[in-house]
């Protein structure tokens, strides 16, 4: 398991910053999965993916390895932190190809890079907002953007966005490089609705993918053929992803007095976050991902 609980190592983030705010509370899960489904928007990066990733046979193991990403470079000792960052890094390296339409593709391109990385932190801020336990006010959300930008840098992304004016910006940026794919449908419905759980869990899922789709940006809807229901979301969807994620979140803050966060400790220092997680949730035991603090985290579409 990763060394974060050394109280006295120099860390990349005091305890006061946004970052730690944003990524110790539960609605991590949903902003998550947003993630997933708009950076899967770009052709190239959802390239990489289908390629490269074996999302749909360990899809539950990937979001361990990303929680233990996240909750080193977030939490841990800055030896740590750099550590993961260098293995992602190395990792990328190896990670190239042609997509379905003839173009080349890098897990190393800057402009990929920054695709996934506003795209990511964007999600989980708009997930924070709205189900977080204690969301930012405007200085808080721009000291958040900021802090996100330290680890992109350290990952090779060009000029990451410091405020939240300038990261709304740069995603409009790309615009008219995002569709629809056959291959960003399939992880969709993969993801929504199709995961690899027993029917009894699904209904739980379900609110959390109701949520997740409630926060989607409008421009998304159509190239994942998912409709936009306002009122539907507003006044259903929002409360009822509001009082799950507050849910889980209580269950697991009363379950371990070790908790740092969602990440790291959430219900136990022996099981792993997303395992611990989907069994609040979902009220089953079925779910075991072992922890893997030395394994590869694959920015692209992975780094939920």
């Amino acid at each position: 398991m990763m060394q974060l609980m050394q109280p006295d190592a120099p860390r990349w983030f005091a305890e006061d910053r946004p970052i730690r705010r944003v990524h110790a509370d539960a609605s991590m899960f949903i902003g998550g999965m947003r993630a997933l489904l708009v950076q899967s928007l770009h052709p190239l990066a959802m390239a990489g993916v289908a390629q490269h990733s074996d999302y749909r046979r360990d899809p539950w193991g990937r979001l361990q390895r990303t929680a233990d990403f996240l909750a080193a470079t977030s939490f841990g000792p800055a030896d740590e932190a750099q550590r993961a960052v260098d293995l992602v890094n190395r990792v990328h390296e190896r990670v190239h190809g042609v997509a379905s339409d003839g173009r080349s593709y890098s897990a190393r391109d800057p402009h990929l890079l920054r695709w996934v990385h506003i795209v990511e932190i964007d999600s989980f801020l708009v997930a924070h907002q709205r189900f977080g336990d204690f969301p930012l006010d405007a200085d808080g959300a721009d000291g958040y953007v900021k802090d996100a930008a330290l680890i992109a840098r350290k990952l090779g992304v060009p000029a990451p966005p410091e405020t939240v004016r300038a990261l709304r910006d740069q995603i409009s940026s790309y615009r008219g490089e995002v569709r629809g794919t056959k291959e960003s449908r399939d992880a969709m419905r993969y993801l929504l609705f199709e995961p690899p759980l027993p029917p009894v869990a699904r209904a739980a899922y379900s609110l959390l993918v109701a949520a997740t789709i409630s926060t989607l940006p409008r421009w998304s809807r159509p190239h994942l053929n998912l409709p936009y229901l306002p009122l539907t979301e507003r006044f259903a969807l929002m409360p009822l992803g509001d009082a799950l994620t507050r849910w889980c979140a209580g269950r697991c803050r009363s379950a371990s007095s070790r908790q740092v966060g969602w990440l790291t400790f959430a219900c136990g220092a022996h099981e792993g976050v997303v395992d611990a997680l989907l069994r609040n949730i979902i009220g089953t035991g079925v779910f075991r991902v072992p922890l893997h603090a030395d394994d590869a985290v694959f920015i692209m579409l992975n780094r939920l």
